[in-house]
């Protein structure tokens, strides 16, 4: 592809559109992601195509939403442009989704838009796979997924949504042997009762094994499966934004 510009919203004073920290790219002919608010953002765009026609490398604005743009936010941001130049690290753990159904296929969907983690789709099958994958998603074929387990880095989080309530249970065990920052189980309360069970009898836990929760989402949302992955995302995002000491009590 040609060359862009990132655009990266680097401060933010009073009410603004984006927190500081959110990106976006511009080509001379597509743009990718964005930093809100109408004007705001296509006076970036078109500061950017600018320096894509003019091969300028950097540059930095300070941009009044109010007195400047007639936006009624009233903040005032910095953006900063940088040709070329790679996307945002993630800030959050990285997500491992277990199960390329419908349920996971509409989480990996919802999540992968935001940009804020590195996100792996798991099934036993390609042919179980999305396609297109996501932008954001890698992929990853198991025959034998409990095998994966070893490859998530230990802080990670999990989503457990595959075909088979064995399989479930037995990813259950693997991550809680494994270790995880936060795991989810699809399922009803009367699954979970049974799971509870089973996994005492293995050898875990009560604490532990309240870690998982099990169902995710949020039930007052439905059970279809977008209603699902909306309720997962809105969870993440409220996370996302506690303070650090609350966050550690969930943890």
């Amino acid at each position: 592809m040609s060359d862009w510009i990132r655009i990266t919203l680097t401060e933010a004073r009073g009410s603004t559109p984006r927190e500081p920290g959110t990106t976006m790219r511009v080509w001379a002919d597509a743009q990718k992601g964005s930093i809100g608010g109408g004007t705001l953002e296509w006076q970036a765009t078109q500061i950017a195509r600018a320096m894509l026609a003019e091969g300028t490398a950097e540059a930095r604005r300070k941009m009044a939403l109010g007195p400047d743009m007639g936006q009624c936010c009233g903040g005032v941001v910095t953006l900063s442009f940088a040709r070329n130049a790679a996307v945002r690290t993630a800030l959050a753990a990285p997500l491992w989704i277990w199960g390329a159904g419908h349920v996971g296929r509409a989480i990996a969907a919802t999540m992968a838009p935001l940009q804020d983690r590195e996100i792996t789709l798991v099934d036993t099958s390609a042919a179980r796979l999305p396609d297109p994958i996501p932008e954001g998603v890698t992929p990853l074929v198991a025959a034998d997924p409990l095998r994966a387990v070893a490859l998530a880095p230990p802080d990670a989080s999990h989503i457990i949504v595959t075909y088979s309530h064995d399989l479930d249970l037995r990813l259950c065990d693997a991550l809680l042997r494994h270790g995880f920052g936060d795991c989810g189980l699809i399922g009803s309360a009367t699954k979970w009762a049974r799971f509870r069970k089973r996994l005492a009898a293995l050898g875990h836990a009560t604490a532990q094994i309240s870690r998982i929760a099990c169902p995710i989402g949020d039930p007052a949302l439905g059970k279809h499966p977008q209603a699902i992955a909306v309720g997962v995302a809105a969870g993440y995002l409220a996370r996302a934004a506690e303070p650090p000491a609350l966050k550690e009590r969930h943890a």
